[in-house]
Protein backbone atom coordinates (compact mmCIF):
# COMPACT_ATOMS: atom_id res chain seq x y z
CA UNK A 1 0.00 0.00 0.00
CA UNK A 2 1.32 3.58 -1.12
CA UNK A 3 1.19 6.18 1.60
CA UNK A 4 0.87 9.89 1.01
CA UNK A 5 2.25 12.07 3.74
CA UNK A 6 2.05 15.94 4.31
CA UNK A 7 1.96 19.01 6.55
CA UNK A 8 3.27 21.84 7.30
CA UNK A 9 5.41 23.58 10.16
CA UNK A 10 3.41 22.51 12.75
CA UNK A 11 4.10 18.57 12.08
CA UNK A 12 7.19 18.75 9.89
CA UNK A 13 9.04 16.65 12.42
CA UNK A 14 6.50 14.10 13.24
CA UNK A 15 6.39 13.81 9.59
CA UNK A 16 9.82 13.60 9.04
CA UNK A 17 9.95 10.88 12.16
CA UNK A 18 6.98 8.89 10.77
CA UNK A 19 8.29 9.18 6.96
CA UNK A 20 11.56 6.74 7.89
CA UNK A 21 9.33 4.65 10.24
CA UNK A 22 6.97 4.00 7.29
CA UNK A 23 9.81 3.21 4.84
CA UNK A 24 12.28 1.42 7.23
CA UNK A 25 10.29 0.15 9.91
CA UNK A 26 7.59 -1.30 8.39
CA UNK A 27 8.33 -1.15 4.40
CA UNK A 28 5.79 0.63 2.88
CA UNK A 29 5.95 3.32 -0.31
CA UNK A 30 5.87 6.58 1.13
CA UNK A 31 5.57 9.78 -1.09
CA UNK A 32 6.27 13.60 0.72
CA UNK A 33 3.75 15.63 -0.91
CA UNK A 34 5.53 18.41 1.48
CA UNK A 35 6.69 20.17 3.04
CA UNK A 36 10.08 19.07 2.06
CA UNK A 37 11.45 21.63 4.48
CA UNK A 38 10.80 23.24 7.55
CA UNK A 39 9.04 27.33 7.25
CA UNK A 40 7.49 28.66 10.16
CA UNK A 41 5.02 30.79 7.75
CA UNK A 42 4.01 28.45 5.19
CA UNK A 43 0.06 27.24 4.58
CA UNK A 44 -0.86 23.74 4.88
CA UNK A 45 -3.53 24.03 2.29
CA UNK A 46 -1.47 23.34 -0.68
CA UNK A 47 0.45 20.37 0.94
CA UNK A 48 -2.83 18.33 2.25
CA UNK A 49 -4.66 19.33 -0.83
CA UNK A 50 -2.04 17.33 -3.15
CA UNK A 51 -2.13 14.62 -0.63
CA UNK A 52 -5.84 13.92 -0.82
CA UNK A 53 -6.05 14.86 -4.35
CA UNK A 54 -3.27 11.63 -4.59
CA UNK A 55 -5.74 9.71 -2.28
CA UNK A 56 -8.70 10.34 -4.49
CA UNK A 57 -6.47 8.94 -7.67
CA UNK A 58 -5.42 6.18 -6.05
CA UNK A 59 -8.27 4.44 -4.05
CA UNK A 60 -6.20 1.73 -2.69
CA UNK A 61 -3.64 4.31 -0.96
CA UNK A 62 -3.90 5.83 2.22
CA UNK A 63 -2.69 9.44 3.85
CA UNK A 64 -1.56 10.42 6.94
CA UNK A 65 -1.55 14.53 7.31
CA UNK A 66 -0.10 16.79 10.43
CA UNK A 67 -1.28 20.05 11.29
CA UNK A 68 -1.28 21.77 14.75
CA UNK A 69 -4.93 20.64 15.62
CA UNK A 70 -5.62 18.62 12.39
CA UNK A 71 -8.84 19.82 12.26
CA UNK A 72 -8.15 22.62 9.09
CA UNK A 73 -6.13 19.86 7.63
CA UNK A 74 -9.11 17.31 7.58
CA UNK A 75 -11.31 19.80 6.21
CA UNK A 76 -8.97 20.74 3.04
CA UNK A 77 -8.83 16.52 2.49
CA UNK A 78 -12.65 15.89 3.05
CA UNK A 79 -13.24 18.20 0.32
CA UNK A 80 -11.81 15.81 -2.73
CA UNK A 81 -14.27 13.27 -3.80
CA UNK A 82 -13.98 9.98 -2.23
CA UNK A 83 -11.78 11.24 0.67
CA UNK A 84 -12.63 10.30 3.87
CA UNK A 85 -10.57 12.53 6.72
CA UNK A 86 -10.59 11.64 10.20
CA UNK A 87 -8.80 13.60 13.06
CA UNK A 88 -6.89 12.48 15.72
CA UNK A 89 -5.54 14.28 18.87
CA UNK A 90 -4.60 11.83 21.09
CA UNK A 91 -6.45 8.85 23.24
CA UNK A 92 -9.41 10.64 24.93
CA UNK A 93 -8.79 7.87 27.84
CA UNK A 94 -10.92 5.00 28.28
CA UNK A 95 -14.24 5.59 26.79
CA UNK A 96 -17.43 2.88 26.38
CA UNK A 97 -19.63 2.79 23.99
CA UNK A 98 -23.77 2.03 24.66
CA UNK A 99 -23.00 -1.54 25.19
CA UNK A 100 -20.13 -0.85 27.19
CA UNK A 101 -17.93 -1.84 24.27
CA UNK A 102 -14.37 -0.10 24.92
CA UNK A 103 -13.81 2.90 21.87
CA UNK A 104 -10.93 2.99 20.24
CA UNK A 105 -11.24 5.79 17.69
CA UNK A 106 -8.38 4.98 15.50
CA UNK A 107 -10.24 1.24 14.72
CA UNK A 108 -13.32 3.10 14.88
CA UNK A 109 -12.78 5.37 11.60
CA UNK A 110 -11.17 2.58 9.70
CA UNK A 111 -13.89 -0.57 10.89
CA UNK A 112 -16.78 1.95 10.82
CA UNK A 113 -15.85 4.61 7.97
CA UNK A 114 -13.03 3.14 5.77
CA UNK A 115 -11.60 6.35 6.32
CA UNK A 116 -8.29 7.00 4.57
CA UNK A 117 -6.75 10.07 5.06
CA UNK A 118 -5.63 10.00 9.09
CA UNK A 119 -5.09 14.11 10.02
CA UNK A 120 -2.95 14.18 13.59
CA UNK A 121 -2.95 17.35 15.35
CA UNK A 122 0.61 17.30 16.01
CA UNK A 123 0.27 20.01 18.96
CA UNK A 124 -1.85 17.21 20.46
CA UNK A 125 -0.13 14.03 19.97
CA UNK A 126 3.50 13.30 21.44
CA UNK A 127 6.03 11.91 18.64
CA UNK A 128 6.35 9.07 20.96
CA UNK A 129 2.64 8.19 20.10
CA UNK A 130 2.75 8.67 16.39
CA UNK A 131 4.07 5.59 15.22
CA UNK A 132 1.86 3.07 17.30
CA UNK A 133 -1.24 5.40 16.27
CA UNK A 134 -0.27 5.08 12.54
CA UNK A 135 0.49 1.38 12.62
CA UNK A 136 -2.94 0.46 14.04
CA UNK A 137 -4.56 2.64 11.61
CA UNK A 138 -3.28 1.14 8.67
CA UNK A 139 -3.54 -2.12 9.62
CA UNK A 140 -7.15 -2.14 11.06
CA UNK A 141 -9.29 -3.42 8.06
CA UNK A 142 -12.83 -1.95 6.73
CA UNK A 143 -15.32 -4.20 8.35
CA UNK A 144 -17.30 -4.28 4.97
CA UNK A 145 -20.74 -4.02 6.88
CA UNK A 146 -23.43 -3.51 5.03
CA UNK A 147 -24.50 -0.80 7.20
CA UNK A 148 -20.98 1.04 6.96
CA UNK A 149 -20.72 0.53 3.45
CA UNK A 150 -24.25 1.91 3.07
CA UNK A 151 -23.46 4.93 5.03
CA UNK A 152 -20.34 5.96 2.99
CA UNK A 153 -22.15 5.12 -0.50
CA UNK A 154 -24.37 7.70 0.88
CA UNK A 155 -21.43 9.74 2.11
CA UNK A 156 -19.67 9.48 -1.44
CA UNK A 157 -23.17 10.80 -3.10
CA UNK A 158 -23.71 14.27 -1.06
CA UNK A 159 -22.55 16.39 -3.99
Amino acid sequence: MKVFLATDHAGFAHKEALKQYLVDGLGYEVEDCGALSYEETDDYPVYIAKAAAAVAREPEARAIIFGGSGQGEAMVANRFAGVRATVYYGNPGSAADADGAELDIIAASRLHNDANVLSIGARFVGAEEVPAVVQRWLTTDFSGEERHQRRIEQIDDIT
